[in-house]
């Protein structure tokens, strides 16, 4: 059984690399946000593994294409974010810095399921555009291959004129 594989880099459409980008430094940034050699005092480090299992979540979402998972999974990480530092073990300064880091990779996120939904629209009226000119065609090829209508032979001129009823 051959396992699907993701498209080399250079494959991936050109529009896409600087959303990917900006989303994988994102990533990065949300991750160095959340890690460290030794957790800082600013957050438990029961937090931080729990936090950081979440970003692994949105950053293996994002890496199979499925924002709308991501973005799931990153809504997962701000609840758990806010219970954490809701229960004190993550400080007020800690918390504003990983938000805005999510902020951040939202906004990556959203534009790129933006990005393929606008492309999966395009592909839909591309697609109904396709089968509209082909069923144009298979109807006028229909047309031209049907016999033409019987016309129905004309009386002929002449004979009868002035003989019906009351003729005669």
């Amino acid at each position: 059984m051959k396992l699907a594989t993701r498209p080399p880099r250079a494959a991936w459409p050109r529009s896409s690399r600087p959303l990917l980008t900006g989303w994988l430094l994102g990533t990065v940034v949300l991750t160095t946000t959340l890690a460290g050699c030794a957790p800082a005092p600013e957050l438990d480090r029961g937090a931080a593994r729990q936090l950081q299992s979440t970003v692994l979540a949105v950053t293996e979402a994002a890496a199979a294409n499925d924002p709308a998972a991501s973005l799931k999974r990153l809504d997962e990480l701000v609840v758990k974010l806010d219970e954490a530092a809701a229960r004190g073990e993550v400080s007020f300064k800690r918390h504003q810095s990983i938000r805005k880091s999510v902020d951040s990779v939202r906004a990556d996120l959203t534009a790129r399921q933006a990005e393929a939904e606008a492309a999966r629209v395009a592909a839909e009226q591309e697609a109904a555009a396709q089968a509209a000119a082909s069923q144009a065609e298979a109807d006028a090829a229909a047309a031209a291959q049907a016999p033409p209508p019987a016309v129905a032979p004309a009386p002929p001129a002449g004979k009868g004129k002035g003989k019906g009823k009351g003729d005669g």
